[in-house]
């Protein structure tokens, strides 16, 4: 039944998969003389990979199966777009066994449908996608370590770990110098020559420690590896000259990565190709390829199959000289006497069509996870993951990964603008990241354990009313920085009387207890320093408000007053203000004191910035808490609609909303388990009180728009009659006007009537 479906399947195919032309048949035999020859001069060396046989069985000359292909996606207008789609897209069939070539080339279009490939098919497709970009590029059959050809990344550094640090250390020295050319220079420190110098006999004996262990693992690995040097490879050449290429490189298609060309990774070249020649390598690779030449036309170097077949080179300067000729007038120019060499046919592959949907979720099975040393990178397509999680780094404490230190992943698409997500667990930290639009203008939470509680930061866009940047609460205190804020304040410092319980459950919010307030304010340089507020503290369990003014120019010491609230001002019935509460300190004797209207005046304001003081720390606390719940409930509101189109989700919500399930029972027997690995009654619970607040707050805009509407009813009902009643006073005005107007019209025709009598009486006596 199988054979039948494959032979169904094979049947659909072009017919250019399925049989040869006249052409690749002559190639065919072309390529079969040429490997006679070749094992007769070389008996030592390996068969060449010339004509293995495609997904139909047919026998195709390697280079008829690239097919230089062109793209519309801008992501795969460059050679790195292109290596990451294929080494992303595709999974590895490994060679077997590893030392041989394999019996079977399938076409990219195929190798696309299926997402697997062994490395030869990896290179063939990376290659045809980087011909069509005008890249030099030629697919390499060789030989190469272990890891590269097992796909094994075990041993290497996560690209993704600390990339600031590495942005740092690729600073020059120059670039240094030239940064802080104009910075402050600071005194010189003495230090002693001699622990400079231990110092760095230290460091050097610690690099080179280091450096004989790595050369140690390396001979280990090498030992470990019986058949080191023979396992056959398949990787892409990029020569130089094409694309601003300023050398030749070598990229492994199953990784994406590239290498320059004398890497200790890549043991052996035999032979390379394109779509328009077949080389083979006459060079001694007893040193790898380090010392390898890629002059492709040099045929003591490279043995070409076709010889005389144009190559990429030529074809570039016949097309300058032509292009050279049409602008001198002389037309086009056609060489005589050159011999008629056999081209390479054209490629037997239909177009390699990509997809937008295939580059998005280019992951084989939606999900990708790569091993690297003491990590592991986990990669998901869009559409297959549950929180929006794109990407997941975990980082290991040990080599056998048995310890998790770090986790980091990276979101699109939640509609809680989460981007970034970091859990230490070795300093018990957890990081996020916002883009912007999040509510209150979140653009980074980070949430620390403490000994005793926890402490949050925060940091803000500058898009919040109260210019509010940036926030640290933890038990003890609470600090705020603002910018651009019309009363010029930039700092405030809360210090609490007793620990704080923050993110928790238990904790109450209606009253925080302050022992002490401290706000700082820029200099507003429209008042006199004297009369401009620098810093505003307030001692709650003194009753006490002091104001420090900014120093002025000639003076080393600032103006300050200090207030003594009166008994009961938290109440009704305070005790009366008097100036024994008020001592004042003037700098400057010659200006003008506060009068006592004006003292008086201060200290009622500053109380009342005192009680909206204590709202809005309380407001602080509660909005940090309410950010936190919703951060940690933000994956169960996007999955949820995400499985918006599943019912059973929506049913078995609606039945916890409508207490048709009791609370007290196990919520995962009701489903909920496989869609929330993190589910807890606390984020239903979560679910439950925005839902009532939503219902509330529909309820209260429809009766508001009730209330509208049937005033707006009767507003226009009222215009109406008015417009009605001016309507009728104009129909009714209509016919006394028209009788006043035939009236004056009769008495006009009468006053000419009698004018025309009397003009005619009088010519006639004339």
């Amino acid at each position: 039944m199988e054979m039948e479906e494959v032979a169904a399947s094979e049947k659909l195919l072009p017919k250019s998969y399925r049989s040869n032309s006249p052409e690749e048949v002559r190639l065919l035999a072309i390529a079969e003389n040429f490997q006679r020859q070749y094992s007769h001069l070389c008996p030592d060396r390996k068969p060449l990979l010339l004509c293995p046989v495609n997904e139909c069985g047919v026998k195709k000359f390697v280079s008829t199966s690239l097919r230089p292909t062109p793209t519309i996606h801008c992501e795969l207008f460059d050679w790195q777009g292109c290596a990451s789609f294929v080494a992303d897209f595709l999974s590895l069939v490994p060679l077997d066994p590893p030392v041989e070539l394999p019996k079977v080339l399938s076409s990219p279009t195929s190798v696309l449908q299926s997402q697997r490939a062994t490395c030869f098919e990896y290179a063939t497709l990376l290659c045809s996608l980087l011909l069509g970009e005008d890249y030099d590029a030629y697919c390499v059959s060789g030989y190469a370590v272990k890891e590269m050809c097992l796909l094994d990344q075990s041993l290497q550094q996560c690209p993704l770990l600390d990339p600031e640090v590495k942005a740092v250390q690729d600073v020059t020295p120059e670039q240094k110098d030239q940064d802080d050319k104009y910075s402050v220079k600071l005194q010189l420190q003495l230090k002693s020559r001699f622990l400079a110098e231990q110092e760095k006999k230290k460091q050097e004996a610690e690099a080179a420690l280091l450096v004989k262990q790595k050369q140690q693992e390396e001979k280990d690995r090498q030992l470990a590896d019986p058949l080191r040097g023979l396992r056959v490879h398949c990787w892409v050449l990029v020569l130089s000259g094409c694309r601003d290429v300023q050398e030749n490189v070598f990229i492994d298609p199953l990784t994406g990565i590239s290498y320059p060309t004398n890497s200790d990774n890549f043991l052996g070249i035999e032979s390379v190709w394109n779509n328009l020649n077949y080389f083979v390598n006459m060079q001694n690779c007893s040193n790898g390829c380090a010392d390898m030449m890629f002059d492709l036309d040099d045929l003591k170097t490279w043995e070409p199959v076709l010889f005389g077949a144009s190559s990429k080179k030529q074809l570039i300067q016949e097309v300058l000289k032509r292009k050279e000729a049409k602008m001198m007038g002389k037309g086009n120019l056609v060489q005589e006497g050159v011999p008629n060499v056999l081209d390479m046919p054209r490629s037997w592959v239909s177009y390699i069509a990509i997809s937008t949907e295939a580059l998005k979720n280019r992951w084989p099975g939606g999900k990708k996870v790569i091993r690297y040393k003491q990590a592991q990178l986990e990669r998901f397509a869009t559409s297959k993951t549950l929180y929006g999680v794109v990407t997941r780094l975990t980082k290991y404490k040990d080599r056998g990964c048995t310890e998790v230190a770090t986790v980091k992943e990276w979101y699109q698409d939640r509609s809680d603008f989460l981007e970034e997500k970091e859990v230490d667990n070795i300093n018990k930290i957890t990081t996020e990241r916002f883009r912007h639009g999040r509510k209150r203008h979140l653009l980074f939470l980070r949430v620390k354990s403490l000994t005793v509680g926890t402490e949050v930061e925060m940091h803000f866009s500058g898009a919040r009313v109260d210019d509010l940047v940036r926030r640290v609460l933890s038990p003890k205190e609470l600090i705020e920085f603002f910018e651009g804020r019309s009363d010029f304040l930039h700092y405030r410092h809360v210090y609490f009387k007793t620990h704080i319980q923050l993110l928790s459950e238990n904790s109450h919010t209606e009253e925080v207890p302050i022992l002490k307030v401290v706000e700082r304010f820029h200099r507003n340089g429209s008042k006199p320093a004297n009369e401009d507020v620098a810093e505003r503290v307030f001692l709650i369990p003194e009753k006490l408000i002091e104001l420090n003014y900014h120093l002025t120019e000639d003076r080393l010491i600032p103006s300050k007053i200090s207030f003594i609230k009166p008994l009961g001002s938290e109440k009704r019935n305070a005790q009366e203000i008097s100036l024994d509460m008020i001592s004042t300190f003037q700098v400057d004797l010659s200006a003008k004191p506060f009068t006592a209207v004006t003292l008086h005046k201060m200290l009622v304001e500053l109380m009342e910035v005192e009680v909206k003081m204590r709202d809005v720390v309380t407001l602080r606390e509660k909005e940090t808490k309410e950010m936190k719940l919703w951060s940690r409930a933000a994956a169960l509101v996007h999955s949820r609609k995400q499985k918006k189109e599943n019912g059973e989700l929506k049913n078995i919500l609606q039945k916890y909303l409508s207490e048709e399930i009791d609370k007290d029972q196990d919520v995962k027997k009701e489903g909920l388990n496989p869609y929330f690995d993190i589910e807890t009654e606390e984020k239903i619970k979560i679910i439950q009180e925005q839902y009532m607040k939503d219902i509330a707050e529909v309820e209260k805009t429809q009766e508001w728009l009730k209330m509208k509407l049937d005033e707006l009813r009767k507003h226009r009902e009222r215009d109406q009659q008015h417009h009605c009643d001016e309507i009728r006073s104009q129909v009714k005005a209509a016919p006394q006007q028209l009788h006043m107007d035939m009236r004056s019209g009769e008495e006009t025709h009468k006053d000419v009537q009698e004018d025309l009598c009397q003009e005619l009486q009088l010519s006639s006596h004339s």
